[in-house]
């Protein structure tokens, strides 16, 4: 069968994130089986035979977003249930709830969590490792059409969190065996790495041998990089080096290793970050929410300035509780500016990049995806300027930073399928998949016997 070809023309901006940063007014995107075949101004548009034409007046087009942390498996089941002030008692709880999930749970939770992210204009994300059924779960990627990294995260050595703790030997046998098995699935839309899950949680010998198995199979590996003082002083002692430098002394360091949360470095780590060419996700929306004063130990303005590629993520949906990139790229936009008292912090083109083509190069996706470019993968988002959070309008990366949301996502297209219009999604019934996953979380809560009630009567 030959490609299909879809036409978007008469957009009233393109925002195309190309290394020049183009803006196309009145532009058109001509998409051909899963790639970009041509973008520019409708009076430059050569005749080219198209399947289907879509009319995109009045609409802005980007590139589909980037989330580079978002545990997609488990969360939406049991979403808004913990309090503000749970404090260290969430995660426990999180992964409680986590290991009783069946197949058909997290197929379902999974799908639930997907299908938010696709609504919102989130067409790439990372999932670091948290989902158990991959098989299972890869039904879910395959019906939605997303584009995904996978993986699962292994630990040995006991930690607070109550995550399974297995032998050193199984788990670099787990890591090796999910990255033949799934890397390169659902033609090259799931990349799996190797998800050790965190350096306070792994023997230096299974951080080493998850660093050799991504340079193996060539892929990528992920920590979650959120050092207390505590672990920072522990590393000290013990080391005579900060964790950083402790990392890059195991060999761990390098461009496919990409580092999630990032708090409590100091410039030193940064500068050997970046000499190392290792990659950044920064997560907004669960700092500020978890309290975690990510403009007090958080550098991402120096690491920017380093030449660090740092992307943008939300992490669960029961912590930040939102999932929206959107929402992320407004938060790491304004925080710094209120936290170094300088407006000229963090400005609204650098939080679009770090959603999109930085964000993608983060996760080591840059020469497929995060820009509207011809060859790239076809992977974009129509914006709605009719509502009203986009008035007015006359510089779009303000608007769709500062202004727009997931409100007005009218259409998004991955690998060259649309696999949401006019809000909707094209691939599930929404309503009927949001009353199963309540049901289910309902059910997980009564098996495992427990119960956050609000702290307001519902009567």
């Amino acid at each position: 069968m030959p490609d299909t070809t879809v036409k978007f023309e008469n957009a009233r901006f393109i925002i195309t994130m190309d290394p020049q940063r183009r803006i196309i007014a009145n532009g058109f995107v001509i998409v051909q089986g899963q790639r970009i075949l041509q973008v520019g101004k409708v009076d430059e548009l050569a005749e080219v035979q198209a399947d289907r034409v879509v009319d995109a007046t009045d609409m802005v087009i980007t590139p589909g977003f980037v989330n580079g942390h978002m545990h997609i498996s488990y969360a939406h089941a049991t979403r808004g249930i913990f309090p503000d002030d749970l404090g260290s008692a969430y995660l426990p709880n999180v992964f409680k709830l986590q290991a009783i999930m069946t197949e058909e749970e997290e197929y379902n939770t999974s799908l639930l969590a997907i299908t938010e992210l696709l609504k919102n204009g989130t067409t790439t994300f990372m999932d670091p490792g948290s989902t158990k059924y991959i098989d299972r779960c890869l039904d879910a990627y395959r019906q939605a059409g997303c584009r995904i990294i996978t993986g699962t995260h292994v630990t040995d050595k006991p930690g607070p969190l109550g995550l399974p703790v297995s032998t050193t030997a199984d788990a670099i046998e787990t890591v090796e065996s999910t990255i033949k098995k799934f890397d390169g699935q659902l033609d090259g839309r799931v990349s799996a790495w190797a998800m050790p899950f965190a350096p306070s949680m792994c023997t230096d010998e299974l951080l080493t041998a998850c660093k050799r198995l991504a340079d193996q199979y060539g892929t990528g590996m992920t920590l979650h990089y959120n050092n207390g003082q505590n672990y920072v002083d522990a590393t000290l002692n013990e080391s005579g080096l900060r964790p950083t430098q402790y990392l890059e002394k195991l060999g761990i360091l390098g461009d496919n290793l990409t580092l999630a949360h990032m708090l409590g470095q100091d410039e030193s780590e940064v500068e050997v970050l970046a000499s190392t060419g290792t990659r950044a996700v920064v997560v907004p929306t669960a700092a500020v929410k978890g309290g975690a004063g990510m403009t007090n130990t958080g550098l991402l303005p120096e690491m920017l300035d380093a030449g660090m590629a740092v992307g943008l993520a939300t992490d669960a949906g029961n912590n930040s509780n939102l999932v929206e990139t959107n929402r992320a790229m407004y938060l790491i936009a304004v925080l710094y500016k209120d936290a170094r008292q300088d407006s000229k912090t963090i400005p609204a083109e650098t939080a679009l990049e770090m959603a999109t083509i930085q964000g993608a190069e983060a996760l080591g996706l840059d020469a497929e995806v995060g820009s509207l470019e011809v060859g790239k993968k076809a992977d974009l988002v129509l914006y709605d300027t009719r509502n009203v959070e986009w008035q007015t309008l006359f510089n779009p990366v303000n608007n769709l930073v500062y202004n727009a949301d997931g409100r007005s996502v009218h259409l998004v297209m991955v690998d060259g399928k649309i696999v949401v219009e006019d809000h909707k999604p094209l691939f599930v019934d929404e309503w009927a998949l949001i009353q199963k996953v309540q049901g289910i979380g309902e059910d997980m809560l009564a098996r495992i016997g427990l119960s956050f009630p609000p702290r307001w009567p519902i009567v």
